[in-house]
Order: C-alpha cells, then sequence, then structure tokens
C-alpha cells in the first residue's frame, strides 16, 4: 500500500502545445547515418530576462554536409515564460537563432553582471552568448578565446579555482567529418545504421579558465584534463569529497568514465577506477551518456546516476567514505527497473516533494533500426522512477505512458512557481514536450527552492552547498544530457510545514546560516559581503 501511494503522488500532464513551445528538432536525418544526427538534443530553462519566470532554450541541428542553418527549421529557438503556462518564440528579438549544428547548452553568469549567459556547443562550432540585459545576447567566441574547432557535445559552468568567476569545462566526442562516412551494417541486405562507437576515436576535453573582462584562458594541458581522452557525452560537479573544491564527472560511450578529483592549485587528478566510477561492478564500460550528481539518500554524499543502452541498465553510484562509491544499480532496484530502457537526460529531482530525490529519465534508443535485429525499442516513453526512502525505486510508468518518442535532452525548472519541479524535454525529429507537474501531496509536500547571489563567490553561487535537516545539495547548472538547469535548488520537505534552518557553504568558504526560515517559498540569499 505504501508503494501505491508513493507512485501515485508524482503525475504529470504535457502541455507544450497549449503554452505555445512549438519546438521540433531538426536533427537532418539522412540514410548516410551520421553520427551526429542521433547525439543532438540539448536545452536549457534559465531567467533570461531576470523576470522570475524560468525560461526555455532549445538547441536545433542544420543541414548536413553544409553545416548551415540554411533555414528557420533549423534555428535554436528561445521561448519567454509569460506566466499562467504561456510562452513565446523570441528567437529573432534576442539573437538566439544560432549558427552550425548544435549539440547542448550551458547557463550560467560568467561576467557577474547579474544576467545569465549561455554557452552552446556544437560539431566544430560553439557559441558564447553574453546577455546584455537588455533582452538581446551577443556571441563574443571570437574575442573570448575559447576554442570552436571540435565536436562539443556539452559544457558546464564551475568555479574550479574558487575565485569567484565561472570557468567553463566542454566536454568533446571525437573527430568526425561528413565527408567519406563509414557504411556500418548489411551492405547485402541494404541495411545502414549508426556506427558503433568504437569506430570514433577517443579525444581529449578543454577547460578554460576565467581570466575576468570576457576573457577565457586554455588550462586544458597545464591542469591534467587534457591528459586522458574519451568519447565524452555528460558532466556532473560536486564536492564529493568536502574539502571545498569542486570535481568533475565525465561520462563517456562505451569508455570507461572520468572522475576529475580536483586537487586546488589548478590541478586535477583522474581517480574514476579506483574510485568506483569507471564502470559497473561487472568491469564492462557501457553507453554512458546523460548524468547527475546528488545525494539521493540524504546520508551527506552525493551520488552519481548514469544513463545508458537498453541490456546495459542505468549504473547507479552511491557516494561512500573516504571519496569512494559503490554500486547500488542492483540494491537500489534500477537495474530491474531500467534494464529494458535506453536513456539521455536525467536528473534527480524530488518530484512529490516528500524529502527524497526521484530519478527522470529521457527514453530512446540509440540506434533507429534497433526493432530489426534487437528486442528493444527505439522510440519510448520518458521514466520516473520514485524514491522510496529505503534506498529503493519504484517505476511510476503511467506518468509519461503514451508518447512515446525519440527523446534526447531534458531540463528541470518550477516553471510556474508552484513549489513542483517542472520537465522539458526534447526529441528528434517531432515536437518537444512540455511536463507540467500536477502531482499532490498536500500537507506532506511542503518544499523551498534557494536561490544565491554571490559577492565575493561567483552571482550564480554556482558550486555552493546547501543543507535543511538531512538533506544536502549543490548549486550546479550542469547534469542530464547536452542540458543545464539554472532556477536554484529546490528542496521537497515532506510533512516539515517549517520554521527550517538553512546553512550554505559559500565558495568563497564563508558559512551562513539561517533560522526561523518560512517554507512554501522562493528564498533568495545573499553572500555576506565579508566572506572574505
Amino acid at each position: 500500500m505504501l508503494l501505491q501511494v508513493a507512485i501515485m503522488a508524482v503525475s504529470f500532464s504535457d502541455v507544450a502545445t497549449q503554452a505555445g513551445v512549438r519546438f521540433s528538432l531538426n536533427n537532418s536525418a539522412s540514410p548516410e547515418k551520421h553520427i551526429i544526427e542521433t547525439m543532438a538534443g540539448g536545452l536549457a530553462a534559465f531567467d533570461y530576462d531576470g523576470d522570475g519566470l524560468t525560461d526555455i532554450f532549445f538547441t536545433n541541428g542544420a543541414a548536413v554536409p553544409s553545416m548551415d542553418k540554411t533555414a528557420p527549421e533549423f534555428w535554436n529557438r528561445l521561448f519567454r515564460n509569460e506566466g499562467n503556462w504561456k510562452f513565446r518564440d523570441v528567437t529573432e528579438s534576442t539573437g538566439l537563432r544560432g549558427a552550425g549544428y548544435s549539440m547542448g547548452a550551458a547557463a550560467g553568469d560568467f561576467d557577474n553582471d547579474g544576467h545569465v549567459d549561455l554557452f552552446v556547443t556544437g560539431v566544430h562550432y560553439n557559441a558564447l552568448y553574453r546577455n546584455l540585459g537588455n533582452g538581446k545576447f551577443e556571441d563574443v567566441i571570437a574575442s573570448s578565446r575559447i576554442g570552436s574547432n571540435r565536436w562539443s557535445v556539452t559544457a558546464g559552468w564551475f568555479d574550479y579555482d574558487n575565485d569567484g568567476l565561472l570557468d567553463l569545462f566542454v566536454v568533446n566526442y571525437s573527430n568526425w567529418s561528413a565527408k567519406g562516412a563509414r557504411f556500418c551494417g548489411d551492405l547485402a541486405r541494404g541495411i545502414r545504421f549508426y556506427c558503433h562507437p568504437k569506430y570514433f576515436e577517443p579525444v581529449a576535453n578543454q577547460l578554460y579558465r576565467n581570466k575576468g573582462g570576457n576573457v577565457f584562458e586554455d588550462v586544458s594541458e597545464r591542469s591534467g584534463i587534457a591528459a586522458h581522452k574519451g568519447r565524452g557525452m555528460g558532466i556532473a560537479f560536486a564536492d564529493y569529497d568536502h574539502d571545498g573544491r569542486i570535481d568533475v564527472f565525465v561520462t563517456n560511450d562505451n569508455l570507461a568514465n572520468f572522475l576529475f578529483h580536483n586537487l586546488g592549485g589548478g590541478l586535477f587528478e583522474e581517480v574514476a577506477l579506483p574510485a568506483g566510477v569507471a564502470m559497473p561492478d561487472n568491469g564492462k564500460p557501457v553507453s554512458s551518456m546523460g548524468t547527475d550528481w546528488r545525494d539521493y539518500d540524504n546520508d551527506g554524499k552525493p551520488d552519481l546516476i548514469v544513463t545508458a543502452l537498453a541490456g546495459e541498465t542505468y549504473p547507479l553510484y552511491r557516494g561512500a567514505e573516504r571519496g569512494a562509491f559503490h554500486d547500488a544499480t542492483h540494491s537500489s532496484r534500477l537495474a530491474t527497473l531500467s534494464g529494458k530502457h535506453s536513456g539521455w537526460g536525467v536528473g534527480w529531482v524530488d518530484f512529490n516533494n516528500d524529502g527524497h530525490k526521484d530519478i527522470f529519465t529521457a527514453n530512446s534508443h540509440v540506434n533507429d533500426i534497433v526493432e530489426q535485429f534487437e528486442a528493444y525499442k527505439y522510440k519510448e516513453p520518458n521514466s520516473v522512477f520514485v524514491n522510496q526512502g529505503n534506498g529503493t525505486f519504484a517505476s511510476a510508468a503511467e506518468s509519461f505512458a503514451g508518447i512515446a518518442r525519440a527523446h534526447r535532452g531534458a531540463a528541470f525548472a518550477d516553471f510556474d512557481n508552484d513549489g513542483r519541479v517542472d520537465i522539458v524535454v526534447s526529441a528528434l525529429g517531432e515536437p518537444a514536450e512540455l511536463w507540467r507537474n500536477t502531482s499532490g501531496g498536500g500537507a506532506a509536500a511542503h518544499w523551498l527552492r534557494v536561490v544565491l547571489r554571490g559577492t565575493q563567490s561567483n552571482r550564480d553561487g554556482i558550486g555552493a552547498r546547501i543543507s535543511i535537516g538531512n538533506q544536502h545539495d549543490t548549486m550546479s547548472t550542469a547534469g542530464s544530457y547536452s542540458s543545464s538547469s539554472h532556477y536554484g535548488v529546490h528542496f521537497g520537505l515532506g510533512a516539515n510545514a517549517g520554521p527550517a534552518t538553512v546553512i550554505v557553504q559559500w565558495p568563497s568558504g564563508a558559512v551562513q546560516k539561517l533560522d526561523g526560515v518560512k517554507t512554501d517559498r522562493v528564498l533568495t540569499i545573499t553572500e555576506p559581503a565579508a566572506a572574505r
């Protein structure tokens, strides 16, 4: 009975059409099966105009092989949230239609001017859009000294040296060209499919240090990041060993994942294998795609979730003592629940506000003809796995029943500020979905959303650790697959109507404690000016 109550407490309704979010991802699907076609779909949820309502940005493809956005159907799109579940396409007026074949998005205020900026990754073309604060963006990639000549799948903002300026980590997949594309499939039967990752040479990721003045320095070699090559897909940040420095987790496609431990002094050490997150306990790397890094069991140690292909399960790595992790995929029941699914976007989010973070996954296989030779589905509905509060999860499959698409990116935000976190999801060649959270709970579903304003730390407070009771979370806009969620930090409080005590450990080193905090609202916390 308790299991049924928990599942029934999570429900969603797709309101994209009536809300005016009309977007279909044009990935230029072709008979040549270019690998980039199946890996597009990043997006971002962020408040670009500072009106307190979270807006939505979608990346989009381009014509192939020209890699140009030759028509409006290829434009990236920005939808302004006008309240009451109404959105308006403001792409042209804001200057965000973009160029090239876009992949992912990362939102963060890199110049600390109070306006959230946007980094967009793509195939041999990245863009750095500085938010001018007047409803317009300016692409400053050329003067920023950030590279723009690789196939970058995703990126994330974080302050690795705690100097108050957001730095940029760019995740790259491989060297790729539309010319001379390899044939993969059965030539005699005329069946062609997307090539296995093994045919794509691993490459290094890139780390750019923010020097201020809209200029960055490539420190990939000096930091140790460039010494490790992979086929990067997803990125997440957390201070997993609580040493005051943010660490980096990168998923790799059919290769061991990376865990870059921040040593301080601008140096990183790759420790995924000894930490236990390079691959599942069976010793076989999986098709690691999306990821998120948060504390799902409320023990104070951040945990990792990774999406992968059907038959591989969605690995769950539970944080343990002394910087180690344990593979909890089976003990959490996630192995059984996810075994037949293929996933991309993912997030730890407390959808029913019961005080325990649930899992959302945007599902679909990578291969559009997989059903011709395997017992798996290409298009799938999304999934929610409800946290039972005892270390296990249960499926709430009915939450998204009936809408099977080639889902890719996913971002999370409370778009109507009602205290329930909603979801936006992209899909290849079909309409994007905007899932309004209609979960009940009443008096057992209190909440608090914390928004940070740094003064000595970075303006967004990215990297700050926030605690309410036995719940702990890190302010981060990175995670999912090629996507970014910039809306603060949401806490479900269950039956706790407050008042609550909120503790913030800022990247600057300042510790701030607020007692008597009223719940069921958005709380903005400004860092003490004398943090240093």
